[in-house]
């Protein structure tokens, strides 16, 4: 037994030994993140195989790269990798923890606009156990600090570092081929980045989104106009005709978006003990004059709430990787709902009780044309009056009627909320229902911040009455993406009142509420298969604006001879007939029937796949190749950035000389009047 552990020690005290050790030891510790960190989603034996393997391939060749050096610095080197792949390893625990998803290039490069807030859930993201992912260089460390491991002085022979690389790159190659036989293609499409890691490592995932951010800015330097072509065609094969019973009935109307921070559509008429969680909101969904779509899902990928705007404002996507608002908000051209309607003779507006810059915002609406961006600056704020990402919602709408009623009509006025949004944490003061039972802790507390929002939205909206610009509006509301991760899925099922989830239910439980408002308008539930794609539009043509030679790649909801498929970020999707997850296909039941198609229904699910596929690249290339820039709707002048400033005292100025130019803002109705005290909240901050 001595002989065995002195040729073990005698191993660990040689550069190749050491090596051995430092690899075994990451190679453990990353397989134990990959299970208990992450929800990679592994259905069969060869994806258990592969997640075991794919840390070894790029785990064996960064840190062989200390064996073409001799000494101390070999083993400095090994530490440096080890510790880096361990920050690494550690940053994206947290991340997917709060986005079910995986650090990217454009995630990290916009860090400077979200950090603040991200900074602000640490506390409620990082779990102790996360912490282990340093112990293995920890201990190294120790092992030669202590000279229990003696460095190795000898000379290096190249043959052997140089067979570590060879080692790793066969591997990798193994690797792949193994990874491409059961899900192929894995690289030249648009997948979930969960794939990505759990075929190929995270590592790899990290060296593949830098070259796909690299591909990106090389696309905007070698696009041309003839790209467009593809684009074009795409759209003319895909346009639908207006429905003549709602094109423009909303001609001249205000219009308000209500963004419903993380609201989900299982919260609608959802009860805790027998109270109605959102009774506000449940009673707008079901007015008479209200249309309700209940079968309307997020389609946002890593830009999340930016991804939901884009996508509204654009109808373009977000990216697979990072967000088009803090990549390309700036620089890009773009033909954006708001510069439409300001060219249409409306006062366009946004509200955000955060700071400007966050997801780009502050740039990001002058390339989309809003005239007036009223964020955190033009908000009074006290200690209490903020929570986790920004001012409370009652706070925030309450002080938002000040610029409201200074807008000449017919204004554009976008509302983005905030309070209800993870990790959901609401002060005692202001929670009206008791929490849920799930006994997780990130969820049980959704349904307090959703009632703040709910009570939020009823007092805004008793306030619009009061004001008159209730009956002159068409007031749109949408939930901008998921509150409740996948990651919780014992949690859905309880709150969904199942016993389990499979990947069908937790697809349909991507559904947010999306409604139209407006005095007059024949509303109903509408059971029609849409996402945020399809909402700029919509609008358009409800407002009756044309809209027939511009670049959008959604449909009217309302018209009749609509394409129902639905496309995820990652290539997925949902329709009224199929629901493609991975590979897995299920039927409107929720069965899977991937094997039991017949002949048609195979070409059905084909002809879904390649629509979804051709939709999300044509975006991409839009974007990535500022494709916009060559192409200009009739009746549409391009935006210049230069026109709009958004200077708390410049905006005051405008303001009040706007006014006097177009005298039909609600204060100059009233007569100068200002109707802020029409507003009612119980805000216990103002008590």
């Amino acid at each position: 037994m001595r002989s065995v552990l002195r040729k073990v020690r005698d191993g660990l005290n040689t550069r190749t030994g050491f090596f051995v050790l430092t690899l075994v030891l990451f190679w453990i510790k990353t397989y134990a993140v990959y299970v208990n960190k992450f929800s990679l989603g592994i259905t069969n034996s060869a994806q258990k195989l592969l997640l075991i393997l794919n840390p070894l391939p790029l785990g064996i060749l960064l840190l062989g790269i200390a064996l073409y050096f001799r000494g101390k610095k070999s083993y400095w080197i090994m530490m440096i990798m080890d510790l880096l792949a361990s920050l690494w390893l550690f940053a994206n625990i947290l991340y997917y923890r709060e986005f079910s998803d995986f650090l990217s290039l454009g995630i990290i490069k916009s860090s400077g606009s979200v950090s603040n807030n991200l900074t602000l859930s640490i506390g409620e993201i990082l779990h102790a156990s996360d912490l282990l992912v340093f112990l293995d260089v920890i201990v190294l460390v120790l092992l030669l600090a202590f000279k229990i491991i003696k460095i190795d002085k000898r000379p290096v022979k190249y043959r052997y570092p140089l067979g570590i690389t060879g080692l790793a790159c066969a591997l990798f190659a193994v690797n792949l081929g193994l990874a491409e036989k059961d899900r192929p293609q894995l690289l030249t499409r648009t997948f979930d980045n969960n794939y990505i890691v759990k075929y190929l490592g995270l590592n790899f995932y990290a060296g593949y989104n830098a070259y796909q951010t690299h591909k990106q800015s090389a696309t905007r330097a070698s696009a041309s106009s003839s790209d467009l072509d593809q684009v074009l065609k795409f759209i003319k094969e895909n346009k639908t005709e207006v429905n003549p019973e709602y094109y423009g009935k909303a001609k001249g109307k205000n219009v308000f978006v209500f963004h419903l921070e993380s609201f989900q559509q299982f919260m609608i008429n959802y009860k805790v003990n027998g109270k109605e969680v959102t009774p506000n909101i449940n009673k707008f969904y079901s007015d008479q004059n209200t249309l309700s779509f209940d079968n309307f899902y997020h389609q946002v990928g890593q830009g999340k709430t930016s991804d939901a705007e884009t996508m509204l404002e654009n109808s373009l996507y977000g990216l697979p990787s990072g967000s088009v608002m803090t990549s390309y908000g700036t620089s890009n051209t773009f033909q954006a709902m708001p510069a439409i309607l300001d060219q249409q003779g409306y006062t366009t507006a946004a509200f955000h009780g955060d700071v400007g810059s966050f997801w780009n915002r502050d740039n990001t609406y002058k390339s989309w044309g809003y005239q007036y961006f009223f964020s955190e600056d033009y908000y009074k704020n006290k200690t209490n009056y903020s929570i986790g990402y920004g001012l409370k919602d009652k706070l925030f709408l309450q002080q938002s009627v000040k610029y409201i009623e200074q807008l000449p009509q017919p204004f554009y006025a976008k509302l983005i909320t905030v309070t209800n949004h993870y990790p959901y944490e609401l002060d005692k003061q202001n929670q009206t229902i008791e929490k849920t039972t799930t006994g997780d802790s990130t969820v049980d507390g959704y349904v307090q911040t959703a009632k703040y929002l709910d009570d939020a939205f009823g007092e805004f909206i008793a306030y619009l009455q009061k004001a008159g610009l209730y009956d002159n509006s068409m007031i749109v509301m949408y939930g901008d993406h998921y509150g409740i991760s996948n990651n919780h899925k014992k949690a859905i099922a309880q709150l969904l009142g199942k016993e389990s989830v499979n990947s069908y239910d937790l697809a349909q439980f991507q559904k947010v509420p999306f409604m139209i408002h407006m005095d007059g308008l024949k509303g109903g539930i509408d059971h029609t298969y849409g996402g945020e794609i399809d909402v700029m539009p919509t609008l358009l043509d409800l407002l009756g604006i044309k809209n027939t030679d511009t670049i959008q790649l959604g449909n009217d909801l309302l018209a009749k001879d609509r394409n129902q498929t639905v496309a995820f970020r990652n290539g997925d999707f949902v329709s009224p007939t199929f629901t493609k997850i991975g590979s897995t296909i299920y039927n409107d039941k929720g069965e899977n029937v991937t094997d039991k198609l017949t002949a048609e229904q195979k070409q059905e699910v084909k002809a879904q796949t390649a629509f979804v596929d051709e939709q999300l690249s044509l975006s991409d290339k839009i974007v990535t190749g500022d494709l916009l820039r060559f192409y200009t709707p009739s009746d549409f002048k391009k935006v210049d950035k230069t026109q709009y400033n958004y200077k708390y005292s410049d905006v005051m100025k405008q303001l009040k000389e706007t006014q006097k130019k177009t005298p039909t803002s609600v204060l100059m109705k009233n007569n100068g009047k200002s109707t802020q005290d029409l507003y009612t909240t119980d805000a216990p901050e103002l008590k």
